[in-house]
């Protein structure tokens, strides 16, 4: 299937029997055809954990499922839309930027602490980001939203990246990340944005980050 790009901040995509899209909630801008539209709790795939966890991060509200044979239009705020077709490889979104997925994608929750420590617990309390982030993998499309568009960093082995972590939006590859702090306990009470805080991401891979610090 796959989504189209209709212009910056609208995508379609077609439905067929047998095959079936997952969308944030409130997502779909119009469709045509007989399409069907249900709740779809997230947490179902990654087990207990994942379903504490989005509560946890104010995130329980579920995806819709789109079933049927039709064309759907997608966006959310009128917020910039990029495209990700994975090709069998995994990428990583933060959950409140995630727009719509192909369900031939498997789905889980991870918990940012996994890869970066407790600093991946105060990278969520500080700067405001959800400390979980929904994992895809395997063949398929992904749209996922930014505020002011997106830029694709390549991440080479021995040549980290460092990103805003509110300005992070998604990564793939074999990539690990960890948050550092460029000031002081004291200096950084108050600050949440790149100034306080850098996400460095290493290994090799892609990340995406949006134009602007302007949490969605």
């Amino acid at each position: 299937m796959g989504f189209t790009r209709i212009n910056g901040k609208m995508v379609s995509a077609q439905v067929v029997p047998g095959q079936r899209i997952l969308s944030q909630r409130g997502a779909m801008l119009g469709y045509t055809g007989e399409v069907s539209f249900q709740p779809n709790l997230m947490g179902g795939q990654g087990g207990v954990m994942s379903m504490i966890g989005r509560r946890v991060a104010n995130e329980d509200t579920p995806l819709m499922t789109v079933e049927g044979h039709g064309t759907v239009m997608f966006g959310h705020g009128g917020h910039h839309v990029h495209v990700v077709d994975l090709v069998g490889d995994t990428l990583y979104v933060e959950a409140d930027r995630l727009l719509a997925f192909e369900g031939s994608l498997q789905q889980s929750t991870m918990f940012m602490g996994q890869q970066g420590g407790l600093m991946g617990v105060v990278r969520g309390q500080v700067t405001g980001q959800g400390l979980f982030t929904t994992k895809l993998t395997g063949k398929g499309a992904v749209a996922v939203m930014a505020h002011g568009g997106v830029i694709e960093l390549p991440i080479f082995p021995g040549q980290p990246v460092h990103v805003d972590p509110q300005a992070y939006v998604a990564h793939r590859g074999e990539v690990t990340n960890k948050l550092s702090t460029a000031l002081g306990w004291r200096d950084m009470v108050g600050r949440g944005s790149g100034e306080a805080f850098q996400l460095e991401l290493s290994g090799q891979g892609t990340v995406y980050v949006q134009a602007s610090e302007v949490k969605l």
